[in-house]
């Protein structure tokens, strides 16, 4: 019937979706697309903000070290042997400046670094022998305070070309008193030591010239550590 084909057809495009690949094309074109990802661009260096911050850390070291140098510690060297065995030649060591803060005062033994008398420009390294008031003196290389013999068990008698030698009369000193806030000092090595029997400007170290308490050697040939307690 011609009706009924006419309804059939019209049916027929209703429900014709079309072929395979036309729906494969839609859903192509409706998948989404994932977003790219942006390239970060690499900033350029601000060489001024680099050189600036380089300048801080520089500044901020040298104030550390300043600091550290001149109110906390002293650095130290002896050239000589005039404190072997105890501080061997061409030790170098550090001394604490704290040692005599708040009215605490040097012992009789202490190893001090301080600037000596006849040229300040330089530091030295010597052991306190006498203290303020103290009667000292030296005869036959033995130390005497207020009449009474050092035991003094680190002293070597040594002569020039550093040989162990028998103790006599060389270095010996009259008696003398310690005055108020001074220090008679010597060094271990008695015979080859310059220190208070021979300075020409005084024969004592006195407060305000300590720069501090001698505490360990850190280098003798070579890095090493040693106390000197």
């Amino acid at each position: 019937m011609k009706g009924q084909d006419k309804f059939n057809e019209d049916f027929i495009e209703i429900i014709d979706w079309g072929e395979n690949d036309d729906n494969e094309e839609i859903v192509n074109s409706t998948e989404l697309k994932k977003p790219e990802k942006k390239k970060v661009q690499d900033e350029p260096m601000d060489w001024r903000k680099e050189f600036i911050g380089w300048v801080k850390i520089v500044v901020f070291a040298i104030i550390a070290a300043f600091i550290i140098d001149n109110v906390l510690i002293v650095n130290a060297e002896v050239p000589s042997g005039s404190m072997e065995n105890t501080i061997m030649t061409d030790s170098r060591m550090i001394g604490w400046r704290w040692s005599y803060a708040f009215d605490k005062k040097p012992q009789r033994g202490d190893v001090i670094i301080f600037k000596y008398p006849d040229d300040t420009t330089k530091n030295y390294v010597k052991r306190v022998i006498g203290l303020p008031g103290d009667r000292v003196k030296v005869e036959d290389g033995i130390a005497y305070v207020n009449d009474e013999p050092l035991d003094e068990p680190y002293v070597v008698f040594k002569d020039k070309n550093d040989n162990l030698v028998d103790r006599d009369d060389r270095g010996d000193f009259e008696e003398v008193q310690v005055p108020n806030k001074s220090y008679f000092v010597m060094g271990d090595n008695r015979y080859n030591s310059w220190d208070s029997r021979y300075w020409a400007t005084t024969n004592f170290v006195s407060e305000d010239k300590i720069l501090g308490k001698a505490v360990f050697c850190y280098w003798h040939n070579g890095p090493e550590f040693e106390l000197l307690e």
